[in-house]
């Protein structure tokens, strides 16, 4: 069984995770040039999951304006230009051989906003993350059974300050990511 500290512990470390793997997503989005995590947001379809890129090929950036992708597996070509077409990134991938070479437009303004759209969306997907913690503590704190209801209370009340904080953290990245991006 466990205890009130123990459950307030758990939600505070998974929050500070999601936290984590938003400052990690938002740290492949570039406003000038090109670094292989601009491609950790994509997922390819093969051996029949969806699967990040990096797990089915290499992944490099030889120059600035230039990523270029060497799947491990040829047969995968297709469905990674065809993922990395799709995603949100607004690249326009081309195959030569086995190699994909992903070439980085200048960024426009209406990219730049383009851009900016996708890093809310993935801070969206960080604060529904910090709040399914919240949440997954929280019904836990209830389902505790035989304590006072003053220590339910205090523990829904810290467990909800966990949560504003690690918001205002996601908010704050945020911001500052957009301002680099928008900055000409």
């Amino acid at each position: 069984m466990s205890t009130i500290p123990e459950l307030e512990k758990h939600a505070k470390e998974l929050m500070r995770k999601a936290v984590e793997s938003t400052k990690h997503e938002l740290s492949g989005i570039r406003s000038g040039k090109a670094t292989p995590q601009l491609m950790d947001v994509v997922r390819v379809e093969a051996y029949g999951a969806h699967v990040p890129l990096t797990q089915v090929a290499m992944v490099s950036a030889p120059e600035p304006r230039l990523i270029t992708v060497q799947p491990f597996d040829k047969a995968n070509t297709q469905a990674i230009e065809k993922a990395i077409r799709e995603s949100d990134l607004g690249l326009n991938p081309m195959t030569q051989g086995n190699l994909i070479r992903v070439p980085l437009p200048a960024l426009t303004e209406e990219r730049r906003k383009e851009l900016v759209k996708v890093i809310h969306k993935l801070a969206e997907e960080g604060r529904i993350a910090v709040r399914h913690a919240r949440g997954d503590a929280m019904s836990k704190v209830k389902k505790l059974s035989g304590l006072p209801k003053d220590d339910v209370a205090r523990a829904e009340k810290e467990i909800q300050k966990f949560t504003d904080e690690h918001i205002k953290q996601i908010d704050a990245l945020i911001q500052h990511k957009e301002q680099e991006l928008l900055a000409v």
